[in-house]
């Protein structure tokens, strides 16, 4: 079997793809430099931060300093494994050299279903938007209409999943800037017609803290989980013509992306609008800031945007899942079937999670009072498994890159092992935060049992193919 995107070790005899089948090279360098710079601007940001600011206030703006400084360290953990070992499995792939198979399975399975649910909430969303321009409409044929575009596009090749992203991507980029240009200008007071508001909307009502110390932890927790998505530029590269190349760049990047687009638009949003005005949750901090600019016509214009961040999140997540279960059954990890590559791609994985995230769109209409919940719990903290996983297989991968292959070391995580321990520490700071509150309590059970349920499949099975392999 070619090796150009899989690194890690073989399954047992049997086990994998056929292996005539690889992945091709089809992502050009503008396409991740896209992917990665649009991957950090999400529907999580437009729409699910006004929650965080009724909550923390103008200290969100801290609340996303914070996280983002840990995200940082995440993703410059991820960057240098992953430019060491391009992998379309990225953190999974990791996870099973790190720490062994077991690990690798749960990671993989688990985020790829925290993929495939996304995908559905975000048709779901997407389709409101529809349904709001065009009444009457059923929101289930939106909901199907894009399912069929991303999958389809999917199925084509990977330069199509790389060719909407780049203009999704652009879209988005171009709609932040320009925000960010006018939030500026109206808070110098050099936009025509409007006022410098100074720092009032900053100490006013209530403070910089209006809801003390529990109100930045409801911000800091919303912001956390805004964040994900940053994962699928590492999965991305290994279809690139330089995975190294753009996983680094990707990785370097990150920082300044982060500070100007998270913490540059908080910033923004409550320096001109009042933290605790209903249209910050109800029509969305955006839109909210633009109405207060006078800008005409700013509720349809952010609609478009957080339609286009939506379905770029749908692309984004139908590809990543398909990669993550492509290399989990590579690696003797999963259903043979879906390892089945054609193209270049594989297709049977991509057809795969695109049903799985259907029936997602199906429950949330058949049970929405009790499945859907359950499997919107299940899910809320994965992303923060994953990171753990993340920091656990480079803190191990590290010391064998420095005795091993040195060389492959393209990107190096910032005073090793310090900040590492540090995430981690930030990562079970995240965990006890969650357990304190009782919204995300329920969160943090119900994805403790799937991880748990996943590591004991995971357990089990290393252990039966180690007794084969024995005997």
């Amino acid at each position: 079997m070619s090796r150009t995107t899989e690194e890690v070790a073989p399954g047992p005899p049997g086990a994998g793809v056929p292996p005539s089948s690889s992945l091709t090279h089809g992502l050009k360098q503008r396409h991740l430099s896209m992917i990665a710079l649009g991957g950090v601007i999400g529907a999580g940001l437009f729409v699910g931060s006004g929650a965080g600011i009724a909550a923390a206030g103008p200290s969100i703006v801290v609340a996303y300093a914070v996280s983002g400084l840990l995200v940082m360290l995440v993703m410059r953990m991820l960057g240098e494994m992953s430019a060491a070992y391009p992998s379309s499995g990225s953190f999974s792939a990791h996870a099973e050299r790190a720490v062994g198979p077991w690990a690798g399975f749960t990671a993989g399975w688990a985020f790829w279903v925290l993929l495939c649910t996304a995908v559905g909430l975000e048709g779901i969303a997407a389709a409101k938007i529809m349904t709001g321009w065009l009444p009457g409409t059923p929101e289930w044929a939106w909901v199907a209409l894009f399912m069929v575009v991303f999958c389809a596009a999917n199925l084509a090749a990977v330069r199509n999943f790389g060719e909407f992203e780049f203009w999704f991507a652009a879209l988005k980029v171009g709609a932040i800037a320009l925000f960010l240009v006018l939030g500026v200008l109206a808070i110098t007071g050099t936009l025509p017609g409007t006022d410098s508001p100074g720092m009032t909307r900053l100490t006013g009502e209530g403070g910089f803290l209006p809801n003390g110390g529990e109100g930045l932890v409801v911000g800091l927790l919303a912001s956390v989980f805004a964040y994900g998505g940053l994962e699928t530029v590492t999965i991305a590269a290994a279809e690139s013509r330089d995975p190294v190349r753009g996983v680094a760049s990707a990785v370097r990047t990150a920082m300044w992306r982060i500070a100007l687009f998270y913490i540059g638009s908080m910033a923004v949003i409550v320096t001109l609008v009042p933290w605790n005005s209903a249209a910050v949750v109800e029509k969305g901090p955006y839109v909210a800031t633009l109405d207060q600019l006078g800008i005409p016509g700013a509720g349809p214009l952010m609609n478009v945007v957080v339609l286009v961040a939506l379905l770029s999140a749908m692309n984004a997540n139908v590809y990543g899942a398909s990669r993550i279960a492509y290399s989990l059954v590579e690696r003797g990890q999963g259903p043979r079937a879906l390892g089945r590559v054609s193209g270049g791609v594989p297709r049977v994985a991509v057809l795969a999670s695109s049903v799985f995230g259907f029936g997602c769109v199906l429950l949330s209409y058949w049970r929405p009072e009790d499945v859907f919940p359950w499997l919107l719990n299940m899910i809320g903290a994965v992303i923060l498994v994953v990171w753990i996983f993340i920091a656990v297989s480079q803190l191990r991968l590290r010391r064998q890159l420095e005795r091993e292959s040195p060389e492959r070391l393209a990107v190096r995580m910032w005073a090793f092992p310090v900040l590492t321990w540090v995430a981690l520490a930030g990562m079970l700071a995240i965990f006890v935060l969650m357990a304190r509150e009782p919204d995300t309590r329920v969160q943090l059970y119900a994805t403790g049992g799937m991880t748990l349920f996943l590591a004991a499949v995971g357990h089990a099975r290393q252990r039966r193919l180690r007794a084969r392999a024995a005997g």
